[in-house]
């Protein structure tokens, strides 16, 4: 499964960038952002029909 992972702007929260990472490399970029105070916001991305 994959994630889309937005970080957003600490004044109004709005997105400022966002990757898509399977789901190993989400704990990662928690820790990251917990350690940093960068607030963001995870979402499954949609799956493309095969």
């Amino acid at each position: 499964m994959r994630f889309e992972i937005m970080r957003l702007d600490d004044v109004d929260g709005i997105a400022v960038d966002s990757t898509v990472v399977d789901a190993a490399s989400v704990n990662r970029i928690v820790q990251q952002a917990a350690a940093m105070g960068q607030r963001i916001y995870i979402r499954p991305t949609e799956s493309a029909a095969s």
